[in-house]
């Protein structure tokens, strides 16, 4: 078994404690977590789990992807994708200029189509294909929407914006993934749609949910169910309604709070027997499938992973899932089964989310602080455990 690679979360939150002068103890205290957590996990033998990570991150005052390592630049520039965040910043940087006079967007109808493909593209997992295109349709749709000045347009620059900010947050690129919701957010109010509106708050909660702000995270879901509740009865409106609370029972999961995880799963579970699978709307996966695959991450977030793993072991994702929401299933599962020694099936796990969405993978930190984890635990695994490694890039 080869070693941990140099740069683990463990040896990241070490380097940024000496950094700071302080002791082991001393991080302890600031981050309420065990000393013997610490040490192990700054050691690389014991995994950080997000909980743990964002309890450093605010306990040494840095991001979470500074801990985890995000965004991963030396593979990016080996995938080639590094080049192409930077056209998409700059489509972003011009939402206000009105409409661009050398530019003659298509009709509507056809931008349209084309920000539902990129939608289901993000959740097949093609996200080079997505990142490469997006730049033009981005541009194309912030003319149209100023030149037409309708709520159909407005709504549909609001579509290619949450595309920007799904690719930058499967990158990496927290800041990139900030602003383009912000412009999702201004697009949806001169779109004057409270749906989309609320969905841009959902997101938005992601990314403090990732960040390990979960009280503003909460906060920002809770506005985002007030906007709700001004749109008109729809399933539309149910089906964003219990997406929402599946969010928030994330949030609640990580932030340790049992009791309001629980409610917010069960609402969303009453949600979800009253719409059935809806893949499609909104692009959302919400339904059943959802809420149980939620259930999966928020056990884990809990602490409780052999609750987890049981809850994973009965579940069958039906064939329509998206690829994307099947990868990031997988590695959660595969986290749980690591935290309870069930190592063969953790790295089959971690080998169905590079299977499901292998782009996706390669850049998702479960992944690759689960791959960390295993190899760690100094028992022998294939030798293909090896070569995911190297495809992984540590």
């Amino acid at each position: 078994m080869h070693a941990l690679p140099h740069d683990h979360t463990g040896a990241r939150i070490k380097r940024l404690r000496l950094e700071r002068h302080l002791t082991q103890q001393a991080l302890a205290d600031l981050s309420q977590v065990s000393y013997s957590t610490v040490t192990k996990v700054e050691q690389g033998k014991l995994p950080a789990s997000p909980h743990l990570v964002a309890r450093f991150a605010r306990a040494l005052r840095v991001e979470v992807a500074t801990i985890i390592g995000q965004p991963y630049a030396a593979e990016l520039r080996a995938d080639d994708l590094d080049v192409l965040l930077q056209p998409i910043r700059e489509a972003l940087d011009v939402f206000d200029l009105g409409a661009d006079p050398e530019i003659r967007p298509r009709p509507l109808q056809l931008l349209h189509n084309d920000a539902e493909s990129m939608l289901a593209a993000v959740r097949a997992g093609e996200i080079k294909q997505v990142a490469t295109q997006l730049p033009g349709l981005l541009l194309e749709a912030t003319t149209a929407a100023h030149e037409t000045d309708t709520t159909e347009g407005w709504l549909l620059l609001a579509s290619t914006y949450r595309t920007a900010y799904d690719v930058a947050s499967k990158l990496g690129f927290g800041d990139l993934a900030t602003i383009a919701l912000a412009r999702m957010d201004w697009a949806a109010q001169r779109g004057s749609n409270a749906v989309v509106g609320a969905m841009g708050r959902y997101m938005r909660a992601l990314t403090y949910l990732r960040a390990g702000q979960y009280r503003t995270g909460d906060r920002l879901v809770k506005v985002g169910l007030d906007t709700l509740a001004q749109a008109e009865e729809s399933r539309e409106r149910d089906i964003l309604t219990g997406q929402l609370h599946l969010g928030a029972a994330v949030m609640a999961g990580r932030a340790q709070d049992r009791d309001a995880a629980e409610g917010h799963l069960a609402e969303a579970d009453r949600i979800a027997s009253g719409t059935g699978e809806a893949v499609k709307v909104h692009w959302l996966a919400f339904g059943p499938t959802n809420v149980a695959v939620h259930r999966v991450s928020v056990l884990a977030e809990l602490d409780e992973y052999g609750a987890a793993t049981d809850a994973g072991a009965g579940l069958v994702i039906p064939r329509e899932y998206p690829v994307s929401r099947q990868s990031h299933h997988y590695a959660e599962l595969a986290r749980a089964q690591m935290w309870t020694g069930q190592l063969d099936e953790a790295f089959g796990n971690l080998l169905r989310a590079r299977k499901a969405a292998p782009q996706q993978a390669k850049y998702h930190p479960t992944v690759r602080e689960t791959y960390a984890g295993l190899e760690a635990a100094k028992r022998r695994l294939p030798d293909s455990f090896l070569s995911y490694g190297s495809w992984l890039g540590t």
